[in-house]
């Protein structure tokens, strides 16, 4: 075991970062969400990585007991009785994957940013995935009918719990009578979004295993003294290498390229992919010449919005064209630089 470095003191401001955790852990519930996002538990995708990054905390000096209590709850996580298929099996085994391939790239690259270990872990696990699936059982047609099957469970339980809600509730039903055509057009926009989670399941859970590890190293830094490297830096911060820009050329190829049709799905998953990752970058442009905290107040008026019958559509809206115009200006920033051209007045 290594020498014992200094402690550090805890990180601190556990509020913002107990809001993207709820966020994190109950969003994924939410009934459209359900029929899109590939892991609605998203518990067992956090735990097994905060409990690597205790190990590898423990093994540079930190403290032990920390480690045991994180992989114990990480194991009580994964031994969780589930609903019977392959599709829990998919999520457990990519979350031990996942969090076993952070722990080793924590351990054997601890001066690299967080961003850049978050990248390499993804692309490490997602290899050790392809070697498998390409010899083991579950291969990818198989996966595919795991998550159709999933989805498809989701969206009959969405179903059935607005049913029983407007049984129960005749007056609302009565007050508003444009709800009895609501159930048709809601299992509609659910069989849509489902087709969409599936063809897009493996970028989506490459995001939401990036936003898992991005909260697991948070929060173990507020945990231990024991530093693995820089803390995650503020939004407006927020840019990476420049080079990452071949991966939206190159998804961008592989869709309007009819030579390459057959790689159509790979082509949609990567401009989801980094298409989210330049829209991010555009947010921290934004925040960079917003005044502070206003992007977030735009953004929690948008989402209490949602929550409308009349407003909802608005936001909808509002948030698509927000998305568009944060992914332009993230793009933009590869050779415009945006944040050094002018520098903000407050």
């Amino acid at each position: 075991m290594q020498d014992a470095a200094p402690p550090a003191p805890s990180e601190r401001g556990w509020g913002k970062l107990l809001l993207a955790l709820a966020a994190f852990l109950f969003i994924p519930w939410m009934p459209p969400l359900r029929a899109l996002l590939p892991v609605e538990e998203t518990l067992l995708l956090l735990l097994p990585a905060l409990a690597a990054c205790c190990l590898v905390g423990w093994w540079a000096g930190g403290r032990f007991a920390l480690a045991v209590i994180w992989v114990g709850l990480a194991g009580w996580a994964l031994a969780q009785p589930a609903v019977p298929g392959s599709f829990y099996n998919l999520v457990r085994g990519w979350s031990l994957l996942l969090a076993g391939a952070f722990g080793l790239v924590c351990l054997f690259g601890a001066q690299r940013p967080f961003f850049s270990r978050a990248l390499t872990t993804l692309s490490l696990a997602l290899v050790l995935v392809l070697m498998m699936s390409a010899r083991g059982p579950l291969t990818p047609t198989r996966a595919q009918q795991a998550v159709e099957v999933e989805f498809a469970r989701r969206n009959t339980e969405s179903m059935a719990m607005l049913r029983s809600f407007m049984k129960e509730h005749p007056d609302v039903v009565q007050a508003m009578p444009q709800m009895g055509s609501l159930p048709d057009e809601f299992d509609q926009q659910l069989k849509l979004m489902a087709q969409t989670g599936v063809g897009l399941f493996p970028s989506l859970l490459l995001l939401e295993s990036l936003v898992a590890l991005a909260l697991a190293w948070a929060t173990f830094h507020r945990l231990s003294r024991m530093r693995l490297g820089a803390p995650l830096g503020h939004l407006k911060d927020f840019r990476f290498n420049d080079q990452l820009v071949w991966g939206l050329i190159a998804g961008l190829a592989i869709v309007f390229v009819p030579a390459l049709d057959f790689l159509g799905g790979t082509g949609r998953n990567l401009l989801v992919f980094f298409g989210a990752l330049y829209a991010i970058r555009g947010f921290g442009v934004l925040s960079w010449f917003l005044a502070p905290g206003a992007l977030a107040v735009v953004l929690l008026v948008g989402f209490a919005m949602l929550w409308w019958p009349v407003l909802n559509a608005v936001a909808v809206l509002g948030f698509m064209l927000l998305a568009l115009a944060a992914f332009g200006l993230g793009l933009g920033d590869t050779w415009a630089d945006w944040r050094r051209r002018a520098r903000p007045t407050t």
